[in-house]
């Protein structure tokens, strides 16, 4: 669907859950765009999409805009469904909450139909993120944005900057796998499906903070503190969304954590899992063990999601022990991309 230019579209903030109706309607929007722009990737399911929108984040307040066509001002469960189904844009920002980070936010999506694009609607939809931003005393905003594409020069036209590179790996899960590896004497590969069990939760949340020495450039997003109670709470968000996560780790006897792997499906019958953190503690590094949670994970993942053909992750280009590791296990360069940030 094309609109002209003549007949700007009509922003609407969508009010919190978005309805099944307005869900169905981003994900249409989405597909489109990554058909065009991003051909190689299976299109978002709707548990995906309609999971991400439609349950609270626990980082914060998420904020979702609209650009529709047709008769904005219309009213009844007719015209809603009408407006939804003309979305020609969409747009979604988290606003932090906690204390580090009130100052910054994220932009999670800003996507307009490959038919409606130079017409308006993506800077009339960044218009009302900007003015979130303002209202809420925000001073930056960052976005992850594929390098090369239409996202890029419409962030860089914005005023975005980049503040650091990295790139999308993929591993193929069907392709046969490197050999497993031998453990150093003394560690264990426990795995924990959905939320870490509560017995080793404080020192999944200890090894978390080892994070902190990954490369973050010069994004404003500080790294908060890692606690027990975050921990679940992350978790539980991506199960709350219809999503699954798996956890390996390699424990010590003294129940220490010294390193782990997760897994996450954002629909746990796709074709595509996300590989989240992978964190080896600082004391138990060279020892393999990055590798050997790897292994373990891509096993359990074959095992668990029949439908499962590839894990995507992102690697920093400055975290060159990562994509060491990372090529070891068969994981080749998908895309370019990078965090972007705009100074308010």
């Amino acid at each position: 669907m094309t609109l002209p230019s003549s007949a700007p579209a009509a922003i609407r903030a969508l009010t919190p859950p978005p309805s099944d109706a307005e869900a169905d309607a981003w994900r249409d929007v989405l597909a489109a765009v990554q058909a065009a722009d991003l051909p190689q990737l299976p299109p978002p399911s709707r548990v995906e999409v309609s999971g991400r929108i439609q349950a609270a984040p626990t980082r914060g307040r998420a904020a979702l805009w609209a650009a529709e066509a047709g008769a904005a001002g219309a009213a009844g469960d007719g015209a809603a469904r009408d407006r939804a189904a003309g979305m020609l844009g969409v747009a979604g920002l988290l606003l932090f909450s906690d204390e580090g980070n009130r100052h910054t936010a994220f932009l999670d999506v800003l996507a307009v139909r490959p038919g409606a694009r130079r017409q308006g609607h993506g800077t009339a939809l960044w218009q009302r993120v900007r003015e979130a931003l303002l209202a809420d005393g925000r001073s930056s905003v960052s976005a992850v944005v594929d390098l090369g594409g239409p996202g890029q020069a419409f962030a860089e036209s914005l005023g975005f900057t980049e503040a650091l590179r990295m790139a999308w790996y993929v591993q193929d899960v069907t392709a046969p796998g490197p050999e497993q590896v031998p453990l150093p004497p003394g560690y264990t590969l426990p795995c924990w499906p959905g939320l870490v069990p509560d017995a080793w939760a404080e020192a999944a949340a200890t090894a978390h903070g080892a994070m902190e020495d990954a490369p973050s450039g010069e994004t404003d997003e500080l790294i908060e503190t890692w606690t027990a109670g975050r921990l679940h709470a992350a978790q539980q968000l991506i199960l709350d969304r219809g999503g699954a996560i798996t956890t390996v780790a390699a424990a010590t006897p003294q129940g220490e954590v010294a390193a782990y792997t997760e897994l996450v499906l954002p629909d746990p019958d796709g074709p595509r899992a996300i590989q989240y953190d992978t964190v080896v503690v600082p004391g138990h590094r060279g020892r393999g063990l990055g590798r050997a949670v790897k292994l373990r994970m891509l096993a359990e993942a074959a095992a668990r999601h029949p439908a499962l053909r590839t894990i995507a992750t992102t690697v920093a280009d400055d975290n060159a022990p990562m994509r060491a590791v990372n090529e070891t296990l068969g994981y080749r360069r998908e895309r370019a991309a990078a965090v972007f940030q705009l100074k308010l």
